[in-house]
Parts: C-alpha cells; sequence; structure tokens
C-alpha cells in the first residue's frame, strides 16, 4: 500500500494545504479555535491517508471535484436545483446519494457473482461500484453541507447530525474501511457479506426517506451545536462500521469452518486475522469517541457521565469488545467462539446505535424515528 512521494502525493497534500488555506481565510470568523485545530489535524490525517493508500487520493480528488462542481452550479441558488438538469438527476446533495442508494445494491449482486465465478472482471466490476457509490455518497454529504447554509446561515451545519444523515455516514465508513482491507488481503470474496450490511442500512436509509421525509435539511437542536460533534460522531462510526465488518466476516469464518464454501472464500486464519484487526481498529475508535463523548457532555450538561441509556448501552458496546480483545490477546483464545462474540456484538452495536433512541429515553433522546 505505501506510495513512494511521488510528483502525485505532493500535488495531493498541496491541495489538502490550499484548501485548507481557502476554509481559513475565507471562514475564519465563523470558527473557533477547536474547529480551526480539527481543520488542521484533517489535513495532516488525509496526507497519511493518501500517502498511504494511493486510491485515497483519487477518491478526495473525485469529491473534491463533484462537490465545487455543484457549487458552481447551484450559484448560490438552491432553488436552481429544480430548473438544472445535472443538479437534479445527479449532484444535489439527495441526487447524489440517491444514486449511491442504487450502486450499492448494484455492486452486492456483482460480488456474490464473482465469489462463484471468481473471474478478475466481475471482481473488478464490483469494487469500482463501490468506490463511485461511496464517492457520490461523499460527495452527497459534503453538498448537502453546503446547501443547509443556502437556506440558511443559522441553520448550516456539517450533515452528521441525525440519523438519515448518520446512516450516510455508516455506509460510506464501512465502505471505506471495506475496501482498504480488501486490497490490504488481496481478495474481492468478502465483498459478498460485507456488503449485506451496508444495503441493509441503505435499506433503512431508503425507508427513512420516502416514508418520513427525513432527507429533508432541519436545524440542528441545541445540545448538537457543538464542534464535538464534528469529531465525536466520525469517530463513533468508524468504530461502528468496524464491528459490522468483523461480524460479516465472522459470519463468513462460520461458513468455512463448516465445510461449505472453502473453495469460495478465504481460509480460516485470513478471516480470524481480519475480524481482529477490524476490531482494534474499531474498540481504538469508539474508545475514543467515548472519551470525547464524555467530555461534551460535561460542557453541554455540566457532568462527564450520567448513566443516560445512550452512555450506559455505549460503555456495554465497550465492554463487550474490551473482552473479545482480551481473550484473543491475553488468553489466547481463537476459533468459532470469538467468531460468535463477533456477531453477537453487532446486535448489541446495532441497540447501542439505533435501537436505544427508538426503546428508551434520556438525554440523547434527539435522533428518534
Amino acid at each position: 500500500m505505501k506510495d513512494q512521494f511521488s510528483f502525485y502525493s505532493k500535488f495531493f497534500i498541496g491541495l489538502l494545504i490550499v484548501l485548507a488555506g481557502y476554509a481559513l481565510t475565507q471562514f475564519h470568523q465563523y470558527m473557533d479555535g477547536y474547529e480551526i485545530s480539527i481543520l488542521i489535524g484533517s489535513v495532516f490525517v488525509f496526507s497519511w491517508l493518501g500517502f498511504y493508500w494511493t486510491n485515497f487520493k483519487n477518491f478526495f480528488i473525485a469529491i473534491f471535484l463533484l462537490a465545487f462542481l455543484s457549487i458552481f452550479l447551484y450559484q448560490g441558488n438552491l432553488s436552481i436545483a429544480e430548473e438544472n438538469f445535472f443538479l437534479k438527476y445527479f449532484l444535489s446533495s439527495q441526487s447524489a446519494i440517491m444514486w449511491m442508494s442504487t450502486l450499492y445494491p448494484l455492486s452486492l449482486i456483482i460480488y456474490w457473482i464473482h465469489l462463484f465465478n471468481s473471474q478478475a472482471f466481475t471482481g473488478k466490476l464490483a469494487s469500482n461500484l463501490v468506490w463511485i457509490a461511496t464517492t457520490l455518497g461523499t460527495s452527497g454529504l459534503l453538498i448537502r453541507w453546503y446547501e443547509s447554509y443556502l437556506i440558511s446561515v443559522d441553520i448550516g451545519h456539517i450533515p452528521i447530525s441525525n440519523l438519515y444523515e448518520v446512516f450516510v455516514l455508516f455506509c460510506l465508513i464501512t465502505s471505506l474501511i471495506y475496501i482498504y482491507y480488501e486490497e490490504k488481503i488481496e481478495t474481492k470474496k468478502l465483498g459478498s457479506f460485507i456488503m449485506i450490511i451496508i444495503n441493509i442500512a441503505v435499506g433503512f436509509l431508503l425507508w427513512y426517506s420516502f416514508a418520513k421525509g427525513a432527507h429533508e435539511i432541519q436545524p440542528l437542536v441545541p445540545a448538537l451545536q457543538s464542534y464535538w460533534m464534528k469529531i465525536h460522531v466520525p469517530a463513533n462510526f468508524i468504530g461502528y462500521g468496524s464491528f459490522a465488518i468483523a461480524a460479516m466476516v465472522s459470519m463468513a469464518y462460520l461458513i468455512v469452518d463448516k465445510g461449505w464454501l472453502t473453495q469460495y472464500l478465504p481460509n480460516k486464519d485470513v478471516l480470524e486475522d481480519m475480524t481482529y484487526r477490524v476490531i482494534a481498529i474499531g474498540f481504538l475508535f469508539f474508545t475514543i469517541a467515548t472519551i470525547l463523548g464524555a467530555v461534551w457532555a460535561a460542557e453541554a450538561w455540566g457532568g462527564y457521565w450520567s448513566w443516560d441509556p445512550k452512555e450506559t448501552w455505549a460503555l456495554i458496546v465497550w465492554l463487550n469488545y474490551a473482552a473479545w480483545l482480551h481473550l484473543r490477546l491475553i488468553k489466547g483464545l481463537r476459533g468459532s467462539l470469538l467468531a460468535w462474540w463477533s456477531i453477537i456484538g453487532l446486535f448489541i452495536t446495532a441497540f447501542c446505535f439505533l435501537g436505544v433512541n427508538l426503546f428508551l429515553s434520556g438525554l440523547h433522546s434527539y435522533g428518534e424515528l
């Protein structure tokens, strides 16, 4: 994965610096010290990702071009979306996200075809569909950010504040984590499993859009009007996405362990190692998100911890994966028990993510259906 410090890498880092400099010069009056720190930190993080992962550079430049093309087409007027062909059908936020929601299911079908025919063409096609869908979805979120400011400066906010937006975020983060590991372990066979969980999220997203009109941009509730949201929520969803991938890889492990599809799927050692790696990454980011959430709670509600249902279930999720890692690293446990544990962990995580909002009430009750 490591890429030489080529002209392309230098161009990519230069682009990041120019974009950050433009944001600072144009919008510094709307930013406090924390937000400026987040912006500068993002330059370092994206530079590192681009240096070690060549396709991330392509991805970033593509979403940059699409987002700025959309901004150019809007000309500062949100109503023009109904008149402009490209905005209406491709480059408004909702159009881009709907394309994402079309291409992810298509990629799942192609991945399952590839699982059995093993042809390079179908594997490459499936991966490219995921890249295109993720590029369009990410562009859609960035464009939605811009659209919120076209409605009103007071309404404008980063689009990770409600269930609709975070379900899009979940699809994008989970896809990026998977596609990285797909390249790292040099097999596309697991896409037939990983894309299942992503498409379940897509199904919810489509229902939530058409049945509830959730795609409409709404102002932030007061509790979310904080710079902490910009780092707490993405860190949380790196955790959620990683845990989801681990569960789906564990399903593949159990299938291979039963002697099924062994000629099509990677061997158990590869599956077991990938499960461990993604859980370790997810646990790291979920820990960071939990700490940041406690700091945010102290600022918003006057205390670091209040045993709110969301906080309690976040702790349960954390303890679940801490125990999983302890048993693997300290006790040396391997095999189907940890695979089943990972799958059960996904249900625990799903309840923390969505079930708390549906069935329990508390300080985090601003994300109901």
